[in-house]
């Protein structure tokens, strides 16, 4: 098995050489808050992006589907406060409108421009506003740490915290980076990337290559995420590379391959995690693992399945060791579950061990470890060798309030 000697450094997708960012307030929807985030190679990149699976598919994503196909982006503007999602042919023309005004504020080709929305679905994109927004982002592009943390505020809707990720290693005896950022707080599903992301690396990779890395790194980590199981109408994680470190292009598998795709892993999955512990009034950052399975895919089912069970999601956040919950959700995923075989653990303490319940002694113990900020739960389905892992949150009263009020 390879082993890489990753670094994890400071800041997001100013990290990386041949980037520049900046975020700067609009009034998208609110006024003196920064929503609108710029990302520029200082010439096109190669480029790779996954988006959501949703057929209810926001205009920015109808967009980047077909800009992306040429494998060469230089920009990415993107606004929060208005998902320019269900809003039709006009909706599709904004988005369109909005790459142009990118490409001439930077004095580049449209067809190397992406963009993306977050926000309240249905509403018009203020155009004019947006247009304002990237003529100013234009003027304070910076590859600074502060410029990257910048642009990593402006695509934060209901999210609590800023999102950032960076690691380096060395390929072909070059120091490459890997740096990125992310929105993502509910309405969160993984079926595909799960919200918005944006990563960059100064690394030199064919788009082949980039995508095929991409849709490994998103394998283990944003699509392991669960806060509500909302898939958004507007999910999508672009990967640029600048090609800057000067390694030899990587074309096709081997050492340099892998290694590159292990430090743009381990910045999904430090994002994947980030989101989920900043799920929408979230109270405990949750794994949920699952092993002994029949196979990889059951023990996926089955983790998803407790991941997204708000009858267990809310014995967590009521510090509750309702292990019953948990089982009840494996019982109904799919996955072959015995439950004379199974158990259950919330952290090391076991709850239900092949039909052994546990009895107060036991139950003041689990009451403990659901006390933390933390919590693993782990279900032993002893049924074989299949293994998964979905990062969660709990639910709280909070989860509800800011949902019944988005729009109002």
């Amino acid at each position: 098995m390879n082993t890489f000697r990753l670094k994890s450094v400071d800041g997001g997708v100013t990290a990386a050489k041949g980037f520049r960012a900046a975020g700067v307030p609009a009034a998208i929807k609110y006024k003196g808050r920064l929503d609108v985030a710029l990302l520029v190679a200082d010439r096109p990149a190669a480029a790779a992006a996954v988006f959501t699976t949703n057929a209810v598919a926001a205009a920015p994503v109808q967009y980047d589907r077909m800009a992306v196909k040429a494998g060469r982006i230089q920009a990415i503007v993107a606004n929060s406060g208005c998902a320019n999602a269900c809003t039709g042919s006009k909706g599709l023309a904004d988005a369109k409108a909005s790459a142009l005004a990118v490409a001439l504020a930077l004095g580049i080709d449209p067809k190397h421009v992406l963009v993306a929305s977050t926000g309240v679905i249905g509403a018009p994109l203020p155009l004019d506003r947006l247009a304002k927004g990237i003529e100013a982002a234009a003027g304070r592009l910076a590859a600074t740490q502060q410029a990257g943390l910048d642009a990593a505020h402006a695509i934060m809707t209901t999210d609590t915290k800023v999102k950032q990720a960076a690691f380096r290693c060395r390929i072909g005896g070059k120091q490459v980076t890997v740096g990125g950022m992310c929105k993502g707080s509910g309405m969160i599903e993984p079926n595909m990337a799960t919200m918005l992301g944006f990563i960059t690396t100064d690394a030199a990779v064919s788009p082949a290559m980039l995508k095929r890395a991409l849709k490994i790194a998103i394998a283990k980590s944003f699509n392991r995420v669960v806060v509500d199981g909302d898939e958004s109408t507007n999910d999508s994680v672009f990967l640029l590379a600048s090609g800057a470190a000067g390694n030899e292009e990587i074309r096709k598998g081997g050492a340099d391959f892998d290694a590159f795709a292990a430090a743009l892993s381990a910045v999904g999955v430090s994002l994947a995690k980030q989101m989920a512990a900043d799920g929408e009034g979230a109270t405990k950052f949750v794994t949920v693992r699952v092993k002994g399975a029949k196979t990889d895919a059951d023990a996926a089912r089955a983790a998803r399945a407790i991941a997204k069970s708000p009858l267990a999601k809310t014995s967590w956040y009521g510090r509750d060791p309702n292990w019953g919950r948990v089982m009840a959700a494996a019982g109904y995923s799919g996955a072959m579950v015995d439950d004379t075989k199974a158990e259950v653990f919330y952290g090391s303490e076991w709850a239900y061990r092949r039909g052994q319940v546990a009895d107060a002694k036991q139950l003041e113990k689990l009451a403990e470890v659901l006390k933390g900020g933390e919590l693993v739960v782990t279900v032993d389905l002893h049924l074989g060798k299949g293994e998964s892992e979905i990062y969660t949150c709990d639910f709280s009263n909070e989860y509800v309030h800011i949902n019944a009020d988005y729009t109002t």
